[in-house]
């Protein structure tokens, strides 16, 4: 829950802590994307010629330290919280009532460990070490609460650890750096009760931990008062004592309405934006809920990621005193969109490749949010006509999909195990696709897909696997001949499930929402824009880091403009457009 800690550090028991109708279904077809090594039959396209210039990471000897010395820290609760109309307590990060479990019934369920000796290692004094637990939603991506993260910098100071029953800092686990970190923007802190309450950490290198699926915005029914629920976390297990859970623990508790939960909070508690769940009474006996330590942690419904550990009242005990939880569903975009943001450079923000035609040279154009800042790739790319940039196997390097003018489909990976880039041809005979896409996740399952349309307009979905393998293809519907250009990466309308827009005859631009359902990814198509002068329409993703998936135009005079998107799925599906440069005709072919 939510308590900013700072203090000494001595060699003691660990204690708490918390920082304050387009297309129309059709048939399933029994045949897998094929998938062969680019050794057989026609050589690959060429690979890029260098290394991704990744940070650095800290040794592993390092992040074990950092966890070490969080374990001894000391902390103090310090933000204060309203509580059922009294006078201000202290806010706590807040499993009481639970049971022991162990992480092969939660292996999504991760340590966050954070100490920072503020450059003055002899003086322990100032101080700042805490603990917070978080849930793994993708190999590389932790969620967690945002006031575990907002005004704490995660890369010079914290470890992840996951796979773990145990936060004993010697305990068998794996150990990773949170090189990236984000926040919700609109998070605030008043008074101790923590609105907007949701972050998202990245780790350096994908881990082994399970995810757990982050619920659909429209599961809305999962909390309805008296659904049974769970959380789990290291936190305080009683409230006359500070220490943390040396082990795993969950608990079962209740889904508690919003208006009980705001006579116990009055305005501090936001509906929409929280939910309360738990048992109370005067006495831990009485008692079920989250406490210190937790924060940051999962609440579970149904397996999915239904809340964010958040706040509650001083030693977690008291009538009424419900645990309260970040509601998710009203996250599910900003979170995906964080869950999905492998880009060129490793920030929150998609990014551009462009091949130019006289010399057939790749060239890499990062975002800044408003603009590009233009780099050299490498050479020697004309053997390709078709280029998409993706992440199929979830490792938060850009992977790129290509088709090589061999007319076959390529995967090409950076591979940080060998520090080389990997190739593996796909499919083979795929010339005559008149459109190939890399969308995103269509199905719900957390893995990329591959979308294409084959000569005679039919649409295939290709469900990826995560690991640069595809179950079987599933044709989806005709009618693709209609369409010059079909795009999409990630979610135009905030509701953090994958669409892509198609443009028809007279320039018409047609959205086809996702619905996350393989049989039927997506609904009726709507007519959003009419742009006739486009030549090229490019995809990648977030352009601009605000959590919506934005489009690059070009247009026949060679200006390149952004279109940033607003979440919307109606004419009003892309803001006022920015111009990013000129001379693009030079170039032809985009990621």
């Amino acid at each position: 829950m939510h308590i900013r800690t700072t203090g000494g550090r001595h060699a003691r028991r660990l204690r708490l802590a918390v920082p304050a109708a387009a297309v129309t279904v059709l048939a399933l077809v029994g045949t897998a994307l094929t998938v062969s090594t680019s050794q057989a039959g026609e050589p690959a396209p060429s690979l890029p010629t260098a290394a991704p210039e990744r940070p650095v990471a800290p040794a592993e000897s390092e992040l074990r330290e950092r966890v070490a010395d969080s374990a001894v820290a000391d902390r103090k609760a310090l933000p204060p919280a309203k509580f059922a109309g009294d006078d201000p307590g202290t806010a706590a990060p807040m499993v009481i009532g639970g049971t022991q479990t162990s992480i092969s019934s939660a292996p999504w369920m991760a340590q966050l460990w954070y100490h920072d000796d503020r450059g003055t290692p002899g003086d322990e004094t100032d101080d700042t070490g805490f603990f917070c637990g978080g849930v793994v939603i993708a190999p590389t991506k932790i969620a967690t609460a945002a006031h575990c993260v907002k005004g704490f910098d995660w890369n010079a100071n914290g470890a992840v650890v996951t796979g773990s029953t145990s936060t004993e800092p010697n305990s068998s686990g794996t150990v990773s750096w949170p090189y990236r970190q984000w926040n919700s923007p609109l998070y605030k802190d008043v008074r101790g009760a923590a609105d907007n309450d949701v972050a998202v950490l990245t780790l350096f290198d994908p881990v082994a931990a399970k995810p757990l699926p982050v619920m659909a915005n429209t599961d809305t029914g999962l909390y309805a008062p008296g659904t049974q629920a769970k959380v789990y976390g290291w936190g305080r297990t009683t409230s006359t004592n500070d220490d943390i859970s040396t082990t795993l623990r969950s608990a079962t508790l209740p889904i508690v309405s919003d208006a009980t939960c705001r006579g116990s909070y009055g305005s501090s508690f936001v509906a929409g934006h929280m939910v309360c769940a738990g048992k109370t009474g005067a006495s831990d006996a009485e008692t079920v809920g989250a406490c210190n330590g937790d924060s940051g942690g999962p609440l579970v419904i149904g397996g999915k990621l239904a809340g964010i550990v958040s706040w509650g009242v001083l030693d977690c005990v008291g009538e009424g005193a419900y645990s309260v939880f970040a509601k998710v569903s009203t996250y599910v975009p900003a979170i995906k969109a964080r869950a999905y943001d492998t880009n060129m450079n490793w920030d929150h923000r998609a990014d551009l490749m462009a091949r130019k035609a006289s010399n057939k040279t790749m060239y890499q154009f990062n975002s800044t949010g408003t603009g590009m800042s233009k780099a050299t790739y490498s050479s020697g790319w004309g053997g390709i006509d078709v280029l998409l940039q993706t992440d199929l196997n979830r490792d938060d390097n850009q992977d790129l999909l290509v088709r090589g003018t061999d007319g076959n489909l390529y995967w090409q990976w950076y591979s940080s195990a060998a520090d080389a880039w990997q190739t593996k041809r796909l499919a083979t005979g795929w010339g005559s696709r008149k459109q190939i896409l890399a969308p995103g996740d269509l199905t719900s399952d957390g893995h990329p897909d591959i979308l294409s349309t084959d000569s005679s307009g039919g649409f295939w979905l290709y469900p990826g696997k995560g690991d640069g393998n595809f179950a079987a293809r599933i044709r989806i519907g005709g009618g693709g001949l209609n369409f010059t250009m079909v795009r999409g990466s990630g979610d135009f309308t905030n509701d953090g499930k994958a669409d892509i827009i198609a443009r028809g005859s007279g320039g018409k631009l047609y959205l086809f929402k996702g619905t996350g359902k393989a049989s039927a990814p997506f609904a009726a198509k709507v007519l959003v824009r009419t742009w006739d002068v486009a030549t090229a329409l490019v995809t990648t993703g977030d352009f601009t880091g605000d959590g919506h998936a934005d489009i690059v135009v070009r247009v026949k005079s060679g200006e390149l403009y952004l279109y940033p998107g607003t979440g919307r799925s109606d004419s009003g599906i892309f803001g006022a457009r920015k111009l990013l440069g000129t001379g693009a005709n030079n170039y032809n072919l985009f990621g």
